[in-house]
């Protein structure tokens, strides 16, 4: 699975952004789709994700402020971030996480897209 980050850019604290990962598969069949950003200096961390069931999961930092959605008919994954903040600067990586019939699980991500939130 090939994925396609953007929509990262330069927003000031209080703005709003909206990140979209597009897969050259269709992801009705990828179990979980997310986003997880990594700051500098930190380790990687799961924001948002939702799965097949459009179950969705948000770290409590994004609470209230970000939205996962799915659009199938386009392949594509969004993460709507509203009331953003300084603390919410880093790369965001799109991730795929397949599970095969035969109990095999993969990781997939792109290539990433910078966010940063000036103050």
């Amino acid at each position: 699975v090939q994925l396609q980050a953007s929509g990262g850019g330069l927003v000031q604290a209080g703005g709003s952004l909206r990140l979209s990962c597009a897969a050259d598969k269709d992801i009705a069949t990828v179990n979980v789709m997310a986003w997880y950003r990594e700051a500098p200096g930190q380790e990687r961390e799961l924001v948002a994700r939702i799965g097949s069931s459009r179950s969705r999961n948000y770290a409590d930092s994004v609470k209230g402020r970000f939205t996962i959605s799915k659009d199938p008919t386009k392949n594509t994954v969004y993460l709507q971030m509203n009331l953003l903040k300084p603390e919410d600067t880093g790369v965001y990586y799109c991730n795929a996480y397949i599970v095969t019939a035969w109990g095999q699980s993969y990781n997939y991500w792109g290539q990433g897209t910078l966010v940063t939130v000036s103050s």
